[in-house]
C-alpha cells in the first residue's frame, strides 16, 4: 500500500499524519508547495511518478464566508472542484482508492430529521455547492472511492470553533453564541480514524456521513467547551450574528451507515474531553 496524503499541513491532514505515525505506517505527505492539486499537469505527473494506491484527500478551501466573493470564490472553485477532479482523474488512471472529505453544508438545513446519505442535497452557500461538485466529480470518475461528509470539525492542529472559544475566554468575561443552528461536532481524530478504517477494513465504496455521536447547537457546544471557565455565555439568534455565507439551521446527519461498518464511534462530549486533555 502506497499512501498519499494531500493537504497534509491542514487541520485534518496533520491529524491523519499523526495517526499513521503512531501506527508505524509510511506515507507521502504533500501540501500545496509539494503538490498543487489545481494544476492538472502537475497532478498527472506526480501520480505517474509516485503511483499511489491510496489517496487521502485532505486538501480543501474551507473559508466559508470568503468563498462568497472574490478572491475566495475563485479559490474555492479551483481547490474544491477543479482540484478534486484532477485528483480523481489521476487516481483512476493509476488504479488508486481515493478518500474525499465533504461537508454537511451540501444540505440546506430545512429538514428537522436526520439527513440520510440518500437525501437530496441543496447547498445554499458557495462552499457547499463547490464541495457537492467535488463529491459528484469523485463519484462520476472513480471506481474506487469513499466520500465522507462531516461537520463542525475541531482538532489540535488548526483554526476551529473550540480553539476560538478557548482563546476568547482568555480576554472576555461574556460571550454571545448562536443557539438556533444545530449539528454534530467532529473531532479530527475520529474522522481520521474512520477514513483509515474504511481503507484497512475494505469497507464498501460509496458515500458515508461521519461525525461524533450526539448533536447540539453552537451555544450548547460553547457551554461544554467552557464549562470550567468563568465566562458567561449568552444565547443569540443567527440574525444577531450576520455572516456573508448562509449557515444551515439543522444539519444533523445520520451516522447509521457508518456505524453499520463496525466502526467504533464516541460522543462529541467524549471527543471534546479527549481533545482538551490532549491540548493541555
Amino acid at each position: 500500500m502506497k499512501i498519499l496524503i494531500t493537504g497534509a499541513n491542514g487541520q485534518l491532514g496533520t491529524e491523519l499524519c499523526r495517526l499513521l505515525d503512531e501506527r508505524g505506517v509510511t506515507y507521502l505527505a504533500t501540501g500545496s508547495a509539494q503538490l498543487d492539486i489545481t494544476d492538472q499537469e502537475q497532478v498527472d505527473r506526480f501520480f505517474e511518478r509516485k503511483q499511489p494506491t491510496v489517496v487521502y484527500d485532505c486538501a480543501a478551501f474551507t473559508a466559508v464566508d470568503a468563498a462568497e466573493e472574490e478572491p475566495g470564490r475563485t479559490r474555492n472553485q479551483a481547490v474544491n472542484v477543479a482540484g478534486t477532479q484532477n485528483l480523481a482523474t489521476a487516481a483512476e488512471r493509476v488504479g488508486a482508492t481515493l478518500v474525499y472529505v465533504s461537508t454537511d453544508y451540501v444540505f440546506d438545513g430545512t429538514n428537522q430529521a436526520e439527513y440520510l446519505e440518500s437525501d437530496p442535497p441543496n447547498p445554499r452557500n458557495a462552499y457547499g455547492r463547490a464541495k457537492l461538485a467535488g463529491e459528484r466529480a469523485v463519484q462520476a470518475t472513480l471506481s474506487k472511492a469513499y466520500v465522507v461528509r462531516t461537520s463542525w470539525v475541531f482538532g489540535a492542529y488548526g483554526k476551529n470553533f473550540v480553539a476560538t472559544m478557548q482563546n476568547l475566554a482568555k480576554t472576555h468575561r461574556e460571550l454571545a453564541v448562536v443557539a438556533d443552528q444545530v449539528g454534530r461536532p467532529t473531532w479530527t481524530r475520529t474522522l481520521a480514524e474512520f477514513m483509515v478504517y474504511c481503507v484497512n477494513e475494505n469497507v464498501a465504496y460509496g458515500l458515508y456521513q461521519l461525525s461524533n455521536e450526539g448533536s447540539c447547537s453552537w451555544y450548547t457546544f460553547a457551554c461544554e467547551i467552557l464549562r470550567d471557565q468563568d465566562v458567561k455565555i449568552n444565547a443569540i439568534a443567527s440574525t444577531q450574528f450576520p455572516q456573508k455565507a448562509y449557515r444551515p439551521r439543522h444539519t444533523v446527519m445520520s451516522l447509521e451507515k457508518a456505524a453499520a461498518t463496525g466502526f467504533q464511534n464516541i460522543s462529541w462530549q467524549a471527543a471534546l474531553q479527549a481533545y482538551q486533555e490532549q491540548t493541555k
